[in-house]
């Protein structure tokens, strides 16, 4: 079979590979659809922990080819989403139920041979059903949808709340939509690109900020802002070092502030320790997707959440290379791998 293999960093091949067989307690997996994600970019250019050797991939979807012995669940020609991220059950933070902080954390297509491929291998116990009815591509949309889920849970948005989302990629689409089901009134998205805006407009954002029209900060929080005196929660969803920075001043006092997009490992932002004491703001970090994979499954499953318009483009394996080593392309939201194109 044909798999996109992280060799070393900055190394990124199509390589002929073996097809594996499923142990007990697995499946094997024919990989429909994976996402390009921005975590992969980062796993290529070394900002990110992975074990290479390794197949890349870890947002897919597909149909079961065979399964295990110890398998009860599953059966071949059903579709599932994979959770990529396997914890150990037995590690202090695993008793404390924090399993997505488990020491011995081991991920799909970081760790282990992963969604850019003809196959997979995923755990049965990291498999969520999927309609047959659904398009395949939607299904590629549970892991990332999985990750924003447990952002909105930790913001605790409620009913009437005021949200700014900064970043228009596929991380904060999806939470303009998220952040609407919780009951927000009022979703502010910032983005310098304007496709993106529009497209927000379409999710349920109630208006959108263009950064360079001005300083974002006036123009949601200021006197003659959209939120005078800041929102009730932001988001941060670009995972770059100025919207971190900004992050905390868009926030009216009492406010929160949620870290979801991922910067590079061991990039650093200034923070002024005072202005969060004095206007006592919450400052929180989300990472992946504890226990949330499966309400995800049933939001897209169902089409509570739109991820057709996400879709930007859909490539093939041999395009996988070029897809993640360049940036992604002028309003571009969501690369798909299509293994069987």
């Amino acid at each position: 079979m044909k798999a996109a293999r992280l060799e070393a960093i900055g190394s990124l091949f199509l390589r002929d590979v073996t097809t594996p067989d499923p142990g007990p307690d697995d499946l094997l997996v024919r990989v429909e659809a994976c996402g390009v994600c921005g975590t992969d970019r980062h796993l290529l250019a070394g900002e990110f922990p992975s074990t290479p050797p390794v197949t890349l991939g870890h947002e897919f979807a597909g149909i079961v080819e065979a399964v295990g012995g110890a398998v009860v669940h599953f059966r071949p020609g059903m579709r599932i989403t994979g959770d990529p991220n396997i914890h150990c059950g037995r590690c202090a933070q695993c008793r404390r139920g924090r399993i997505n902080l488990c020491e011995n954390l081991r991920a799909i297509g970081i760790h282990r041979d992963g969604g850019f491929a003809d196959y997979v291998i995923v755990p049965q116990r990291q498999a969520y059903e999927l309609p047959l009815t659904l398009p395949a591509e939607h299904g590629a949309f549970c892991e990332p949808l999985a990750c924003c889920l447990h952002g909105v849970d930790l913001a605790e948005i409620r009913a009437g709340s005021s949200v700014a989302v900064l970043g228009g990629g596929v991380i904060g689409l999806l939470t303009v939509q998220l952040a609407r089901l919780a009951g927000a009134t009022t979703v502010v998205l910032v983005t310098r690109q304007a496709v993106r805006r529009t497209l927000a407009g379409t999710l349920g954002a109630t208006a959108s900020v263009d950064p360079a029209a001005g300083d974002v900060v006036d123009q949601v929080a200021g006197r003659n802002g959209i939120v005078p005196g800041g929102v009730d929660v932001v988001i941060e969803c670009a995972g770059v070092a100025e919207t971190v920075r900004q992050a905390p001043k868009l926030a009216r006092a009492g406010g929160t502030v949620v870290i979801l997009g991922v910067l590079p490992q061991g990039e650093t932002v200034p923070i002024e320790p005072f202005d969060l004491l004095f206007r006592e703001i919450r400052l929180l970090g989300s990472f992946i997707n504890p226990s949330t994979h499966a309400r995800a499954a049933t939001l897209v499953a169902e089409g509570a959440i739109k991820v057709e318009p996400l879709i930007s483009r859909r490539i093939g394996l041999a395009e996988v290379p070029d897809a993640i080593a360049n940036p992604p392309r002028a309003g571009e939201v969501k690369v798909l791998v299509m293994p069987g194109r």
